[in-house]
């Protein structure tokens, strides 16, 4: 069944957290803590400061949130606009549905911001990923929630 996913069958929203639901709230921090803490195995702090500032983007397969991505305006994270908790559902991966988060992500924060460069601080094992977005390395490797990141910059 997921094997037929393509992009016509995933809706994507997009929306400032003022104006989400209560149900796409729970349903954005439900997935964020089985993906970011339950998975990964790393209790850290995911609901912070800057979820109430950013606009979330989320990928519904059906009624089932699929994929998601939050974008922070310019000066929350990064002088630049930054997008982050960058995930999709466990049995939705290896469909390309990752990739298709991210241009859209690109896109909306583009149309948002009236942007041509994005930051984010990626999770080292993902630089393939990202690079194959046009993302470039910056910096150095460093620990954050004890998993290593790299940040990254895209300009377009």
């Amino acid at each position: 069944m997921y094997f037929y996913v393509t992009m016509r069958n995933i809706n994507w929203t997009t929306k400032h957290f003022i104006d989400l639901t209560p149900l796409e709230i729970y349903n954005m921090f439900f997935l964020r803590q089985k993906i970011f803490v339950v998975e990964q195995d790393c209790a850290y702090q995911d609901v912070d400061e800057k979820d109430k500032y950013s606009h979330h983007l989320f990928g519904f397969i059906g009624d089932s949130l699929s994929a998601y991505l939050r974008i922070l305006p310019p000066n929350t994270l990064y002088n630049e606009v930054s997008i982050g908790r960058v995930l999709v559902s466990e049995e939705n991966r290896h469909l390309g549905i990752g990739k298709k988060l991210m241009k859209r992500g690109i896109e909306e924060a583009s149309k948002i911001f009236n942007t041509n460069s994005i930051r984010l601080s990626a999770q080292t094992y993902l630089v393939k990923f990202y690079e194959s977005l046009g993302f470039k390395k910056v910096g150095e490797i460093y620990l954050e929630d004890n998993i290593p990141h790299i940040e990254m910059f895209l300009e377009y």
